[in-house]
């Protein structure tokens, strides 16, 4: 019997003996990292043999496709196993359970980047090691990081303007008209997206159940609407970046029967958010005869600009009460809907913030006028929640 024989017969009774409640994981997973690091003088020694020319891919391709594992992961495990046989105390710190693979893998990857000269002059193994045994893996990352930019400041410079090139993003929508963001942003954009949206992602007050996920959606959402609020966005071909949302008048009205308004072609969006959009918009009427266009009316605001200007004095920021949005970052609201007759006039708007426009139109809530303030009452669903200490201005 061969020693992975062996090794397949141990894990085989592991797995049937084992009580799993009572396994030690630290030493479990102590000697899935020993197996790691054989696994990868294996893929090392096989690279050398040449075997990936036989396949005729590249090294990693052919480590991934033998191991079926991501290519990065193959790659990770070829830089360990080219690298840990000639570190023989890194090699025996894994050994005896003192360091995990993954800190192991951060050292091949460093000796990988100084070369093996450079490392020689001007690493401290034992301290290297030391440090790996009492910090995180991502804490003792970010000390070979450190460490490789001290060394070789013009190698890392060279990689991150390498790394730069790498960037992309993608918005693509899929079947059901929602739309899957991908990409990968260099380390300046990638901070500043991360900081503008989670100042934006912060929870709304106790009333506010979205997961953290989905607050950073509606951050995004609302960044969105601010700037192309704002009006200063480069034009294209002339217009100003703008949504354009296409129903009939019985679609507006909210009539039984009407076709489903679109955003684009074969998108479609609901009822209630037709009627937050058409709050606050530029509308043009377009009158079709047997499918042809035989009018086009001009466009005009739903709200005129001597009305915005008074509103904003009035409410200066999003009247939801707790709600610290600003002028710039709120928008008119019709308290008695402007496609159900509601008039532009100051007494029936009043500003609410891009969360909570939609939560009047698609969350339920309503918003009642009184006195010179205003009630916002929360759909019946959600009355059993804040019925034990709403804010104030909430009525339960």
């Amino acid at each position: 019997m061969s020693e992975l024989d062996r090794l397949e017969t141990a894990i085989t009774e592991f797995e049937r003996e084992a009580d799993l409640d009572f396994i030690d994981a630290r030493r479990l997973s102590s000697a899935i990292d020993r197996l790691q690091a054989q696994l990868a003088k294996v893929l090392h020694r096989g690279r050398l043999r040449g075997e990936y020319q036989f396949a005729r891919l590249s090294p990693a391709s052919w480590a991934a496709r033998t191991c079926r594992m991501s290519r990065s992961a193959a790659a990770d495990r070829l830089c360990v196993g080219k690298h840990l046989e000639s570190m023989p105390a890194v090699d025996q710190a894994v050994s005896r359970g003192e360091v995990g693979y993954q800190a192991a893998s951060a050292i091949c990857h460093l000796r990988e980047q100084l070369g093996g000269q450079r490392w020689e002059d001007t690493i401290d193994q034992e301290e290297l090691l030391d440090q790996a045994g009492r910090w995180s893996v991502e804490d003792f990352r970010d000390v070979c990081r450190r460490a490789r930019y001290v060394v070789d400041p013009d190698g890392c410079d060279r990689d991150l303007r390498e790394d730069f090139e790498r960037r992309w993003l993608e918005v693509n929508p899929v079947l059901d008209g929602m739309h899957a963001v991908d990409g990968l942003l260099d380390p300046v954009c990638g901070a500043a997206f991360r900081k503008v949206l989670d100042s934006l992602a912060t929870p709304r007050g106790p009333e506010d159940r979205r997961s953290h996920g989905q607050r950073t959606a509606d951050a995004l959402a609302e960044l969105l609407d601010h700037h192309q609020n704002e009006g200063r966005l480069p034009r294209k071909a002339g217009v100003r970046p703008h949504v354009t949302l296409t129903t009939t008048l019985e679609g507006l009205k909210n009539q039984v029967g009407a076709p489903a308004a679109e955003l684009e072609p074969g998108v479609l969006i609901s009822r209630q958010t037709v009627e937050r959009l058409a709050c606050d918009c530029t509308m043009s009427r377009v009158l079709l005869a047997d499918s042809q266009v035989v009018d086009v009316g001009k466009a005009t605001r739903t709200i005129q600009p001597a009305t915005r200007r008074a509103l904003k004095h009035r409410d200066r920021g999003c009247r939801w009460p707790g709600c610290d949005r600003p002028v710039s970052w709120s928008v008119p609201h019709h308290i008695e809907f402007w496609s159900r007759g509601g008039p532009s006039t100051l007494s029936n708007l009043v500003l609410l913030c891009h969360l909570h426009h939609r939560e009047v139109h698609e969350g339920g809530w309503q918003v009642i006028k009184v006195g010179g303030g205003f009630d916002f009452i929360p759909p019946e669903h959600l009355r059993h929640v804040l019925v034990r200490g709403p804010a104030p201005g909430w009525a339960a």
